[in-house]
């Protein structure tokens, strides 16, 4: 199982992302990845995030939400830790507001390792100081560094 900052880099960590809804936050989102990701189409990555939401929302409560999905372009699994600038109705399950995001990408025939990396990152993120330590932060690269530390 991969430790949640083993999924992270530098330029996957977001601070001040800006959104009206959960919709535009995941077409940005999706934006973003695809312009990092090359073999990754935007409308993919999007269709896949949002077509798990109808579902049901991946917002787990305390201004958390877990975005994720399968996509057969995908090669290895990928995560986006993404701070917004305001916090936004998600649907999530105790009806607060989100501000902290975790999108995980992984490829279609990831089951078991993809459930895994799920309860590792809702298990650190159930964690107060994580959350509160996270929202502190102003700044990309100490968002970065701050997420290394608590999740090594």
């Amino acid at each position: 199982m991969m430790l949640v900052h083993e999924l992270l880099t530098p330029s996957s960590t977001l601070c001040g992302l800006e959104g009206s809804s959960k919709k535009r936050i995941l077409e940005k989102a999706s934006e973003i990845i695809s312009e990092q990701n090359p073999d990754l189409e935007a409308s993919c990555i999007f269709n896949g995030l949002h077509g798990r939401e109808k579902l049901g929302s991946t917002g787990i409560g305390d201004g958390i939400a877990i975005p994720h999905c399968r996509l057969a372009d995908c090669n290895d699994a990928k995560g986006y830790l993404i701070k917004l600038a305001q916090p936004i109705d998600f649907d999530a399950i105790d009806s607060k507001p989100v501000d902290l995001l975790f999108v995980l990408l992984v490829p279609e025939d990831a089951t078991s390792e993809h459930l895994q990396t799920l309860a590792a990152i809702a298990e650190l993120f159930s964690q107060e100081s994580v959350r509160e330590q996270l929202r502190s932060v102003e700044d990309n690269d100490v968002l970065y560094q701050a997420i290394c530390q608590l999740s090594s």
